[in-house]
């Protein structure tokens, strides 16, 4: 099933062309600073798996506490940030901000990490799994996912 979105103006339209590999809800602070929010939904695919109707993003190089740096791909005319590309996947992995699909409710988080910084008036539903920081993804994503990671490093060597 494809999930199309966009940004607030329209002038960025996207479909995603497969299933997210998995879906990050993130707590760290940074994520919070960054969104204003007590959190950050995003939908981990691959870049070649985002199909543009719309015109193109625009790239914006933004710090990350880890020091690797982010690129932001935002709407140049309403800035909405539409999906990250993180210093450790580079461009082949999109964070697709989930927010801006137009039905986000399709993309629920498949885990919830850095809880250790959530803000304590979020209640996580109690079989959500969650981890205090990063987690290990072999553990925790399906194997469709695992072998699609996989074909992705393959293809990058």
């Amino acid at each position: 099933m494809a999930h199309g979105g966009g940004c607030a103006c329209g002038r960025v339209r996207y479909k995603l062309e497969d299933e997210p590999l998995f879906v990050h809800c993130c707590h760290c602070r940074w994520c919070q600073r960054e969104t204003g929010s007590a959190f950050a939904l995003n939908a981990l695919i691959e870049t070649d798996r985002i199909a543009l109707s719309g015109d193109a993003p625009e790239p914006v190089e933004t710090p990350t506490s880890s020091g690797r740096g982010q690129t932001v791909l935002r709407c140049p005319d309403c800035r909405i940030a539409l999906w990250s590309h993180y210093g450790g996947a580079g461009a082949l992995v999109a964070f697709v901000r989930v927010g801006t699909l137009d039905n986000p409710d399709a993309c629920p988080p498949s885990i919830h990490i850095y809880t250790e910084s959530k803000q304590p008036w979020v209640a996580l539903p109690p079989e959500a799994p969650a981890v205090a920081t990063y987690y290990d993804w072999r553990a925790h994503w399906p194997a469709a996912s695992i072998a699609r990671r996989e074909a992705l490093r393959r293809d990058a060597s």
